[in-house]
């Protein structure tokens, strides 16, 4: 087992200056665009996977790397270029992680390609979990897979909301409840191949910020899905189902498996854009000049910097100690994840907003980024778990009594 460093290794410092240097170049030039317009940039997409930044092996390089922290340095700097454009490119993960976190390997050599397309059509997927009635209470969900023996196929029926890529997405993972009185437990993950009948979407979400990816809500009318499609087998599920209806103790939800894969991930999201605003608000604090001098020779200033980038650094220690105990499958016993996901979240919003504070009036208008950031920020105490949820985790962890 590789022991926990914070001196990057030589691959490590190449793939961040590999990704740091896509994000400067092609990102951010883009990045007021697409927001404006609020279209997902496909342009962009594809021009990540012509360099080998979009697509399996990218992913499965990352996730190769026996320290855990490849794929959250390369997230950080990715959405230090922009969120929006950054979660265009790296939404497909989360429908991946679901597809290696509960599929077999046939399965997994089967979707995960077609998860991202090819360089000269790319692709999207799409993770559908949370519903209008089910979004932090995972075990309130309604959609349902009921198994037609006859034809060996799953019909799905229900809605999902808020969902990544939804709608536009070539493959979609979606959860449903096959046995409702189990709560999570009874919960189980489908694929939904290419041009399947009976799925649709309403039109592109209109959001606060990450306005560059595209989120939908996602209808399933009855949507007949072969029993291959079931992640994991239909014998995994039933000695699960088993378990559970026994009262043994059984794994995570379907959900819950993809979240605590991808959290340390998503906090590594929320640094970047914590760090972009950080770096433009100390740039501009120098050059600022008022009653004679450089705005950042006020302590006010300064002292809102320090403590920034204090934030912003402490949050990556935790991020990066989630990676590396996720990688290596040391239990989270305190809610590492969680914790690493909490606070990366909502540094980005304080960090944002102090930026927006340094810049004044400046910082209010889109003539600078930092309200574009700003705006960006806030999800990150939402989605994947709110910060509410992440500090549920973690009481529980510590506490092992069942807080409510």
């Amino acid at each position: 087992m590789p022991e926990f460093s914070l001196d990057l290794n030589e691959e490590q410092r190449d793939l961040r200056d590999w990704v740091h240097g896509f994000a400067a170049e092609v990102v951010r030039p883009a990045a007021a665009d697409w927001d404006a317009r609020e279209e997902a940039p496909w342009p962009v997409i594809q021009e990540a996977a012509k360099v080998g930044l979009y697509g399996f092996e990218f992913l499965a390089n990352t996730w190769a790397d026996p320290t855990g922290l490849s794929l959250p340095i390369a997230s950080e700097e990715l959405f230090w270029g922009d969120a929006g454009i950054g979660l265009a490119i790296m939404g497909t993960s989360l429908a991946v992680a679901a597809i290696y976190g509960s599929g077999t390997p046939d399965q997994l050599v089967e979707w995960v390609p077609q998860c991202f397309g090819s360089v000269d059509s790319p692709a999207v997927a799409a993770f559908c979990s949370t519903e209008p009635e089910a979004g932090s209470d995972v075990g309130a969900m309604r959609s349902r897979a009921v198994y037609d023996a006859a034809a060996d196929e799953w019909v799905l029926a229900g809605q999902k909301a808020y969902a990544t890529n939804g709608g536009i997405a070539s493959v979609h993972v979606v959860t449903a409840s096959v046995d409702p009185e189990l709560g999570s437990r009874g919960q189980a993950a489908f694929v939904v191949p290419p041009g399947t009948p009976g799925l649709s979407s309403s039109r592109k979400l209109r959001k606060l910020g990450l306005r560059a990816s595209h989120t939908a809500d996602v209808f399933l009318d009855d949507v007949r899905v072969p029993g291959s499609c079931l992640l994991g087998g239909r014998d995994a599920l039933e000695a699960r189902l088993a378990r559970s209806r026994s009262g043994q103790r059984s794994q995570s939800s379907s959900a819950m498996r993809t979240f605590e894969i991808t959290r340390p991930t998503v906090g590594a999201q929320a640094l970047g854009v914590a760090r972009a605003a950080y770096e433009y608000a100390l740039d501009y604090a120098k050059t600022r000049v008022q009653f004679g001098r450089p705005i950042i020779e006020n302590q006010a200033v300064a002292f809102a910097l320090a403590d920034m980038r204090t934030d912003i650094d402490a949050a990556r220690l935790l991020v990066w100690r989630a990676a590396w105990m996720g990688r290596n499958n040391r239990p989270f016993e305190a809610g590492e994840g969680s914790m690493s996901k909490l606070r990366a979240g909502e540094v980005a919003v304080s960090v944002t907003e102090k930026a927006l504070q340094i810049l004044g009036g400046a910082g209010y208008v889109r003539d600078h980024p930092v309200e574009r950031w700003y705006r960006d920020a806030k999800i990150y105490t939402i989605f994947e778990g709110t910060s509410e949820i992440q500090r549920l985790v973690v009481s529980r962890a510590i506490s092992g009594h069942q807080i409510r």
